[in-house]
């Protein structure tokens, strides 16, 4: 059977597609907006994307810095996190600690010791196996506060963890954690 279009007009539905996809989502951001100005709470919202309230919230709320009142900036400056927060990561996990170690803040280097490393490393392999490898889904990479935080998926051989990596406003890892993959 011969297709009812030209091979460019499935292109040109691809393209209107994501026209209405954009549209869908500024949509989506208004109706929230406007939820939350009704007075419905973010669990209500949550629960109606299928979604926990942190997650609704990340996504569509405008967080003010108790500091200064202001909004705070959820853009992600670091074009590289994802890259960087694997290199991190596998480096951890392969024990090469001297190369993990360049990218660390003060406080981060100060208390992952080798012995904190072995101990984590253990507790995880305690909870699901050996490391397999990283997940098939890409990382999600978001601004929280004044930090840049990555979660990288990660299968072992006895369920799913993710990597979770912090960078601070100077790119240096803040914190490095492997939790649960629906740690929000």
């Amino acid at each position: 059977m011969a297709s009812p279009l030209q091979p460019q007009a499935y292109l040109d539905l691809v393209r209107r597609s994501q026209a209405v996809d954009g549209l869908a989502e500024q949509l989506l951001k208004l109706c929230v907006q406007q939820s939350r100005d009704a007075g419905h709470t973010w669990q209500e919202i949550g629960d109606l994307l299928g979604v926990t309230r942190q997650a609704a919230f990340q996504r569509f709320g405008k967080p003010i810095d108790p500091r200064t009142g202001a909004p705070m900036d959820k853009t992600v400056h670091m074009a590289d996190a994802a890259a960087r927060a694997l290199t991190v990561v596998t480096a951890v996990l392969e024990g090469r600690m001297d190369e993990a170690r360049r990218s660390f803040n003060a406080e981060v280097l100060a208390a992952f010791t080798d012995e904190v490393r072995g101990d984590s490393l253990a507790t995880v392999a305690g909870l699901v196996g050996a490391f397999e490898g990283f997940g098939q889904a890409e990382s999600f990479v978001r601004r929280i506060g004044d930090h840049t935080v990555v979660d990288i998926p990660m299968r072992y051989e006895a369920g799913d963890m993710k990597a979770r990596v912090a960078f601070d406003t100077d790119e240096k890892v803040a914190g490095m954690f492997i939790l649960p993959p629906e740690t929000p």
